[in-house]
């Protein structure tokens, strides 16, 4: 099938940056969240990136104002069921996941294709939940959505054909590029990239270096744009402790043992810059690290 409109189930990063390249790629997107203000506050950031975009001469004013047009936002589940695609870009829990997709299944029509924005949770256990395993796949955007090119495939045992090529039509038209993945803990990107940063946790935990020595090791050393301990903080430290606690469960590695480090952060609700706090402190004008 074609896909004309997509909805959108989560405001918050991923969820945001997901309606902005959809919408700017001619999609008429519907934005949805159990907050009102968390809606508010995704169509303000997004308006705040499409005027960044059109500043840059990344494009036109009347780009800008079409995919404006084309988002709109709501409460109501039943609003975004009539959608050609469905994504989830809710929090990283199974159980939350597992809400949605029984509150969608009444408002879903028969040829409606299903989706996660899930970094780590087995699709196949998530397409289990839904009455449409046939047409549930894993659709994974990487952060910042506009900014990053790539997107994980991923299907569950069950996902047909026809679903993939539709979703993969979807990425070519972002101008983005696929990535298919099988469905083990975590797929490619975060099975290599979430235990680095846990090693790199492990390596503060240990007195091996502190933040700021760990961080400039590894981008003067590897040449990484960001260090881990940075990383972390951008993609919260809350995400990276349920991915190895994923990783840890799902492929039963001692390997992949949470730092008990993380989860003291995680414990306090330091979680990195959503919350002005991880690694380091983000309260002043310069961030500073914690340890």
């Amino acid at each position: 099938m074609e896909i004309k409109s997509v909805g959108v189930v989560g405001a918050g990063q991923m969820g945001n940056g997901i309606a902005h390249v959809m919408a700017l790629s001619g999609y008429k997107v519907r934005l949805n969240d159990v907050r009102q203000e968390a809606l508010d506050d995704a169509l303000a950031l997004i308006t705040k990136n499409l005027d960044r975009q059109v500043s840059r001469e990344k494009i036109s004013q009347t780009d800008r104002d079409g995919a404006l047009g084309r988002i709109s936002t709501t409460m109501d589940m039943a609003a975004i069921g009539d959608s050609d695609l469905v994504i989830e870009a809710a929090t990283e829990r199974e159980e939350v996941k597992h809400k949605i997709f029984e509150s969608l299944a009444p408002h879903l029509r028969p040829e409606t294709i299903l989706t996660s924005n899930t970094s780590s949770i087995s699709i196949t256990r998530l397409a289990s939940r839904t009455d449409r395993p046939e047409k549930f796949m894993g659709f994974h955007f990487m952060n910042p959505v506009p900014v990053m090119q790539l997107v994980e495939l991923i299907r569950g045992i069950a996902t047909d054909v026809d679903t993939y090529d539709a979703c993969l039509a979807v990425v070519n038209k972002l101008g983005k590029t696929a990535a298919s993945a099988e469905d083990f803990p975590a797929f490619i990107v975060n099975r290599v990239l979430i235990p680095m940063i846990n090693e790199a946790v492990y390596t503060l935990y240990e007195g091996v270096g502190n933040v700021k020595s760990i961080d400039m090791a590894m981008k003067l050393g590897a040449n990484h744009p960001m260090g881990p301990l940075e990383l972390a903080d951008f993609i919260g430290l809350d995400t990276c402790l349920a991915i190895m606690n994923v990783l840890h469960d799902g492929l039963a590695d001692t390997k992949y043992r949470p730092c008990p480090l993380l989860t003291k952060y995680v414990e306090a609700g330091w979680l990195g810059r959503k919350t002005q706090r991880g690694f380091y402190d983000y309260r002043g004008d310069e961030p500073v690290p914690t340890r």
